[in-house]
């Protein structure tokens, strides 16, 4: 998200950091499993992918099919095209540990089509009015998009995702690796916008609560 997934990064928001431990920001940072806790929590070493719709497909008249849109991702000429709308999984909406694991890498998905095209009416749909961070995104890939501008890169990766679990309760906690890769900036005439960001590789805390689906109430980096 452009500085959401910038998101990430330099907005280096500060919520939701919930009482961890110094271990357990020198553990995150670095992608690995913190020490000991009294709540179940899982590692997880390999994303699994989103899932994204190819779109409609036309067909001629004659009823055969014409391809769908190739995806064209932006560089420094313009915008990108026909970018996949990421699906949820239907694990995603599911109240388990592994259901908010998908939930969460379904978010930062969606986070990522977000700052491709400037459209953030699903991403708003997924987390809490009271979500501070949350909104911040939001306006940032809208920003980043407004009066013809984009950004080329900015893509996020999430390695892994630790969760803390219990199933007495509602809301839950999860540590995530997020891993943004470097962004350059451009005005809709083609000049270089903003100062170019670079790579990232930062810990994130994303707490999240199920009602009838889940939603992201706060998040925020770890330092």
């Amino acid at each position: 998200m452009s500085r959401l997934f910038a998101f990430s990064s330099r907005a280096r928001v500060q919520g939701a950091v919930f009482g961890l431990t110094a271990a357990l920001l020198l553990t995150g940072c670095q992608g690995g499993q913190p020490g000991g806790s009294p709540s179940e929590s899982s590692t997880t070493a390999s994303p699994t992918s989103a899932v994204f719709s190819p779109g409609p497909s036309a067909t001629e008249s004659s009823g055969s099919a014409v391809p769908a849109a190739v995806y064209k991702p932006a560089d420094a000429k313009g915008k990108a095209e026909n970018v996949p709308v990421p699906v949820m999984p239907e694990l995603a909406k599911e109240n388990s540990k592994a259901g908010l694991e998908a939930f969460i890498r379904y978010w930062y998905a969606v986070g990522n089509y977000a700052d491709e095209t400037g459209d953030i009416s699903n991403l708003r749909t997924l987390s809490t009015p009271e979500c501070q961070a949350c909104t911040y995104f939001q306006k940032a890939s809208t920003d980043s998009n407004k009066n013809g501008r984009w950004l080329v890169g900015g893509k996020v990766r999430i390695p892994t995702i630790e969760i803390v679990w219990d199933d007495t309760e509602n809301t839950h906690q999860a540590q995530v690796q997020v891993i943004q890769d470097a962004i350059n900036y451009y005005n809709a005439d083609g000049t270089e916008g903003r100062q170019a960001d670079a790579e990232t590789n930062d810990a994130f805390v994303v707490v999240a609560t199920f009602q009838t689906s889940w939603k992201v109430v706060d998040t925020g980096v770890i330092r």
